[in-house]
């Protein structure tokens, strides 16, 4: 039976230490270039870190998670409205995209380029993982990487040759997300069931003993997510978008 990437892909946190070349990397990158995009547009960069010292202080800013100090590179990724509005000024027209719905634009623009990233290096033998700390300090992130007007990080990956030892995590079933012509309104029980796997997975059922909490939910809204931390990162990503003139 034929091997099937989508439904065998893992996330990869540790790396062997092999380099990607350049080329790799840069026609990974071009390829990936080719992903839908709002009026064909682009609305985005991808900052390439690959510097000993520059990586390390940008993996500080991701909490020096294994991913982010043993990867080979770093590519964050970003929403960025800036090159097109300055081809516009050049060009004698009048750009409007400093506002709210535009970051929104090149936001989706940006994480749909970081998804074609990712397939295209994992069928190429690479290992990716999605950094999702790049929220939590994407001011300092853009202070450190430079970032100008109109330009916002919302996407980091760490990629480098995998060791192999990973495995594929659990999934919620497929009914869980699909909804015919309209949004199905299932029944407590009905949603209890769809997480019923997730609950009884190894390492969730470690995962809740080790943080002493009554339940996976807990684990979530307690120590992994919980509200004072997700209102901070909201108050500071909104403050962000001020500065670079979205807001």
């Amino acid at each position: 039976m034929k091997f099937d990437y989508f439904s065998n892909r893992i996330t990869v946190r540790n790396f062997n230490g092999r380099h990607i070349p350049d080329e790799k990397l840069t026609n990974i990158i071009e390829r990936a270039m080719h992903a839908p995009s709002c009026g064909n547009m682009q609305l985005y960069s991808v900052i390439v870190t690959r510097d000993p010292s520059m990586k390390t202080k940008l993996a500080a800013q991701h909490f020096n998670q294994p991913a982010s100090t043993g990867c080979d590179v770093i590519l964050t990724i970003c929403a960025d409205f800036n090159r097109f509005s300055r081809w516009c000024k050049l060009s004698g027209a009048k750009p409007g995209y400093d506002n709210f719905h535009s970051f929104i634009t090149a936001l989706t623009d940006a994480v749909i380029f970081s998804q074609q990233i990712v397939t295209i290096a994992e069928m190429e033998g690479l290992g990716t993982c999605y950094l999702g700390t790049v929220n939590y300090n994407a001011n300092d992130i853009s202070n450190l990487l430079e970032l100008p007007e109109l330009v916002v990080p919302v996407a980091s990956l760490a990629i480098g040759y995998p060791k192999g030892d990973e495995k594929q995590v659990e999934r919620l079933p497929v009914r869980a997300v699909i909804h015919n012509e309209k949004y199905r309104k299932d029944s407590d029980q009905e949603t209890l069931n769809l997480f019923k796997d997730k609950e009884e997975y190894p390492d969730n059922i470690k995962f809740v003993k080790e943080n002493q909490k009554a339940s996976l939910a807990s684990v979530f809204t307690d120590i992994r997510y919980p509200k004072e931390m997700n209102e901070a990162v909201s108050k500071s990503f909104t403050k962000l978008l001020k500065i670079k003139k979205f807001l």
